[in-house]
């Protein structure tokens, strides 16, 4: 199976969602060359969709967001759905879950450049979490959690200068780094209204239900 690149992905759902880091900010941005599905035909897009199709395209663009495949999302989906607090939202419990995940951690953190990037990192065995290696991205990190490179892995050349580097970067409110240590803990809960990814949440609940 053909592997779909990461700005075909924006151009299919037709909404920039930031998957190449610097890329996505500059004028090189496919979405600005190519703003039309990838493809020969067509070169524009319909003027008309459909509900269901609609729906799809949400539930599409928080999958490429957060860089899942398929049975992920709806694992997580089902989820919330089976086990709903009355404290918040069926989309925020969704959003706090997918945050949560330790590959989307290590990215808020600043430590790869995009989230498919940090997946690949602690599949590799970057990362240590509260002292102890995890080589598993969709790993749930918790209130206290402290997400650190491994030694041996700080001489990397991802890691070459990275405090310069990361001089104007700033993580998340509930996030707190120490960029010489090369490493971050997690001090709060996720705040919703920070994440604001380009999607209408309810819109995945009602395709799922149908």
């Amino acid at each position: 199976m053909r592997k779909t690149t990461e700005c075909k992905k924006c151009r299919r759902v037709g909404s920039k969602l930031f998957l190449k880091g610097e890329k996505c900010e500059s004028q090189k941005c496919p979405m600005i060359k190519k703003p039309y599905p990838p493809g020969q035909k067509p070169k524009r897009r319909r003027g008309h969709t459909s509900e269901y199709g609609r729906e799809l395209t949400e539930k599409q663009k928080l999958r490429y967001w957060y860089d899942l495949k398929e049975g992920q999302i709806l694992r997580y989906v089902k989820s919330v759905i089976n086990k709903p607090q009355k404290k918040e939202s069926a989309g925020d419990q969704l959003l706090r879950k997918l945050e949560n995940r330790l590959d989307n951690t290590v990215y808020r953190m600043g430590f790869a450049v995009s989230r498919s990037q940090a997946r690949q990192m602690i599949s590799y065995g970057f990362f240590h979490v509260n002292g102890k290696p995890v080589d598993r991205p969709s790993y749930q990190v918790k209130l206290g959690c402290v997400v650190s490179v491994r030694p041996g892995k700080k001489k990397s050349k991802i890691f070459e200068d990275f405090e310069n580097k990361m001089k104007n970067f700033t993580p998340p409110a509930w996030i707190s780094l120490d960029k010489k240590k090369l490493e971050g803990e997690v001090t709060g809960e996720v705040v919703v209204t920070e994440v604001a990814p380009p999607v209408e949440i309810s819109s995945i609940f009602e395709f799922y239900s149908r």
